[in-house]
């Protein structure tokens, strides 16, 4: 059976690539370079704000609509447990990044790079569990108007948030998400909110990755 493609999806995968991203700069980094130690401060604040945002929307919105229906409680309060351990190794992941940006040497490089991977993979863990388990539940809910309003309340951010947030998707993102990324959403919307309200990601974090 194939799977069927979720703005969800979309930006759990954002979240992975940059996951990916930290973890190969961390085993790559200059010992000494301060700019570059900033730069991966800079981005990684990025991801996080993404990422919590993101919960925010479900915890707030999806969730609650979900118990409405009659949903599983065992299985949204579950989302809820990850997205707290998730919100705790990224913490770790502050920390040790903030020391990097304050000492930009191996060995705290090093350190950085082992508590992305620690929280890399109790993040993976949550996505897959949400992606296999909780997605499957969602689907028969898109075209209720409780959905609709839903979806409402999750796109009302202001401009320039949702500019950072269609810049940040979007960079390096892959076809097959971007062919549905376009159906979603017209593409005059994506390029202005890109172009025009994303420019601080644009300018800030972006080439941090192409570095």
């Amino acid at each position: 059976m194939g799977t069927t493609m979720t703005m969800n999806r979309v930006i759990h995968a954002a979240v992975r690539r940059d996951l990916d991203r930290l973890e190969s700069a961390l085993a790559d980094f200059p010992a000494g370079d301060a700019a570059r130690a900033a730069a991966l401060q800079r981005a990684y604040g990025e991801l996080r704000h993404q990422l919590h945002h993101h919960h925010v929307g479900e915890d707030t919105h999806i969730w609650p609509m979900l118990a409405g229906f009659g949903v599983d409680a065992g299985l949204l309060s579950a989302m809820e447990s990850e997205h707290h351990a998730m919100a705790e190794s990224l913490t770790s992941v502050t920390t040790a990044v903030d020391a990097l940006a304050g000492d930009p040497s191996a060995e705290r490089a090093a350190m950085a790079r082992v508590r992305v991977a620690d929280a890399r993979e109790v993040i993976d863990q949550h996505l897959t569990h949400e992606e296999n388990d909780l997605e499957p539940v969602l689907l028969p809910y898109l075209d209720t108007p409780e959905w609709h309003e839903t979806e409402k309340k999750l796109r009302s951010a202001p401009p320039r948030v949702a500019g950072e947030f269609f810049a940040w998707l979007q960079d390096g993102m892959e076809p097959e998400h971007r062919a549905f990324l376009r159906q979603s959403v017209p593409r005059p919307v994506t390029f202005v909110l890109t172009r025009v309200l994303g420019r601080r990601y644009r300018r800030e974090v972006a080439p941090t990755w192409r570095a």
